[in-house]
């Protein structure tokens, strides 16, 4: 605040304050200053302490001013601090001050003086720091992190950069934490995890993994093309088949200094255990889940899983088991009903894996600051008896960005892609009494009493809309290669809802496998392009308004492919193997959708 103000403010501040509503006009020069507080005014006031008409403060001493209360008016209360000018003012209660301090830096109404104004921020060596809610000093306010491209900005003690302001929230983004999460000992081999970074920006980015404080990779993407990380696998989260458990910085945590987009791959290579994963970026991440899983396998006491990654310190994650209980393997903070509480800082991993009979599906997982969840199974058959096991995951949306309405559609079969393969669907209540509505209908229960509840439609090849009257999670399983519709076994893919559609993505098919392709969910009649080629063959999904076309994507060396529509899609993308497959969702926008 300026040391001079004209005293038409100051005497603004003042009746405001104390409520002076018969404050003299005042002139075009008139000035207070916290030295002599003389003052200048068009005509005398009657209050004591005020003005006279040779326009000096007739007050109890020099600098000092004393406010003034006329008929009608209150006074400011007895105590409470304003500001005239650069003076804080103890108002005394009766129209006067009983106190005046000249402020040094600035005063502030309520506070008086103080060394900075609440809720300022500017730059100092290492990132930004924001003046505290009493005004005496300044704190931390996050670093302007240079691994994100962030630098900060001198003018207006912020960071600035590509990643400071990402706009819309969606699955591009500038941080991430991969997570090896929990994988059959049997077919554990030197195939790789790994995480495939797409550059969705028109410049060069730098790609910076790590470990806790560790340096683990780093490398740059050019525009438009994809870079192949391979990370170590994390054995305290895929090696055996329980307990539950926590692993200190069990994720990595990538960054990147331009938006980018993040699948990751467990394993990379095409083999007879694997899925695929998009991550969400940090920033549209929140502290509330619902978990859509696979049961355990007791034959083989392969276990469903979810693992919670934080990205906080201090971060205290509460566990609320499915309707009932579920039989959860003890520990991490987990009891053996999939209930308990755990604190994680950066980089943890909490990975709850259930016991024999266990399905963490219906799982709700809270949090005081934002996490991340990704759930599935060591090695599932889908349904179980059929040939052969295959590990699920899939990252699990935040419940704000859940809707109440979904499209979903099987994938195709391979080698005979004219026919499509059979799938399982799990669709899961976030709230209670949640009604469902299929078109066409589906035979199943459409009334779940409880969040967490769910209704599973078995060994289906339908194509159907459901609305509910609450948000829900929708889940789809692959049917395993001796079920009978064609190579491949049991992938999971989480669908996502038709209002966080988008139009365009940039995805990423690894070319080894022996058949990549994309599933497009579009409006009718929409004009959709993939790689710049249109789209044919769409087919109406009854009277839904949607239609679906399978297409297959060419083997490109990089693996990156582009699709784009003059209206919002949705996508989904998988690849197959004999005995093998992944699926994954391409993309999506993550806006808060408000609660039904």
């Amino acid at each position: 605040m300026d040391k001079f103000l004209p005293v038409l403010s100051a005497l603004v501040l003042l009746e405001a304050a104390c409520g002076d509503s018969g404050a003299a006009e005042t002139t075009n020069n008139t000035q207070v200053t916290s030295a002599t507080m003389t003052a200048t005014v068009s005509e005398p006031t009657t209050s004591a302490g005020a003005a006279t008409s040779d326009g000096e403060v007739s007050s109890a001493g020099e600098g000092e001013v004393e406010g003034s209360s006329s008929e009608g008016s209150e006074p400011c209360a007895e105590g409470e601090i304003v500001c005239v000018g650069d003076v804080a003012s103890t108002c005394d209660g009766s129209g006067g001050f009983s106190d005046q301090v000249p402020c040094t830096v600035s005063c502030q109404d309520g506070l008086g003086c103080v060394d900075c104004i609440p809720g300022t921020t500017k730059c100092d060596a290492d990132g930004k720091q924001m003046c505290n809610e009493e005004g005496s000093g300044w704190v931390d306010d996050g670093i302007c992190d240079p691994l994100l491209g962030l630098s900060c900005d001198e003018q207006s003690g912020s960071c600035v950069g590509p990643c400071a302001n990402l706009g819309t929230l969606s699955y591009i983004g500038c941080e991430y934490y991969p997570v090896t999460t929990q994988q059959y000992d049997i077919f554990f081999t030197p195939n790789p995890f790994a995480v495939a970074i797409s550059n969705a920006a028109a410049t060069t980015t730098m790609i910076t993994v790590t470990r806790g404080d560790e340096l683990v990779a780093q490398t740059t993407v050019d525009p438009e093309e994809v870079q192949i990380m391979e990370l170590p696998w994390v054995n305290e989260l895929i090696k055996g088949q329980g307990p539950s458990k926590q692993v200190a910085q069990g994720a990595y945590r990538l960054r990147a200094t331009q938006p980018v987009t993040v699948y990751q791959f467990n394993p990379l290579n095409a083999d007879q255990s694997n899925d695929a994963s998009l991550l969400l970026p940090v920033n549209t991440w929140t502290g509330t889940y619902m978990v859509a899983a696979w049961p355990h396998w007791a034959e083989y006491n392969t276990p469903g899983f979810y693992a919670v990654t934080a990205s906080r310190d201090n971060t205290t994650v509460t566990l609320k088991g499915p309707p009932g209980g579920t039989a959860v393997q003890k520990g991490g903070g987990v009891d053996n009903k999939g209930d308990g509480k755990a604190l994680l800082n950066t980089g943890d991993v909490l990975q709850v894996m259930t016991g024999t009979g266990g399905d963490v599906t219906g799982s709700l997982v809270t949090a005081d600051k934002p996490i991340q969840v990704i759930a599935g199974q060591e090695c599932a058959q889908v349904p179980v008896g059929v040939i052969a096991c295959d590990h699920l995951e899939d990252t699990i949306w935040p419940v704000e960005v859940l809707s109440n309405e979904y499209i979903v559609v099987p994938p195709v079969q391979v080698p005979d892609s004219t026919k499509e393969k059979a799938m399982y669907v799990r669709i899961v209540a976030t709230e209670a009494d949640t009604t469902l509505t299929f078109e066409p209908p589906q035979d199943v229960d459409t009334e779940l009493m409880e969040a967490g509840d769910f209704v599973e439609i078995p060994t289906t090849l339908g194509k159907f809309k459901v609305t509910a009257n609450h948000k829900i999670v929708v889940a789809q399983f692959m049917i395993g290669q001796d079920g009978g519709y064609g190579t491949s076994d049991p992938s999971m893919l989480l669908a996502v809802p038709s209002l966080q559609y988008r139009t365009n993505y940039l995805v990423y098919a690894q070319p080894l496998w022996k058949a990549n392709f994309v599933d497009i969910i579009a409006p009718d009649g929409a004009a959709i392009e993939v790689d710049g080629m249109p789209v044919a063959g769409f087919e109406q999904i009854g009277s839904t308004g949607f239609s679906l076309a399978h297409v297959k994507l060419l083997n490109t060396n990089n693996g990156n492919h582009k699709m784009t529509g003059n209206q919002e899609f949705g996508i989904a993308v998988s690849g197959v193997m004999d005995y093998g497959s992944y699926w994954y969702p391409g993309g999506l926008d993550l806006a808060v959708i408000p609660p039904l």
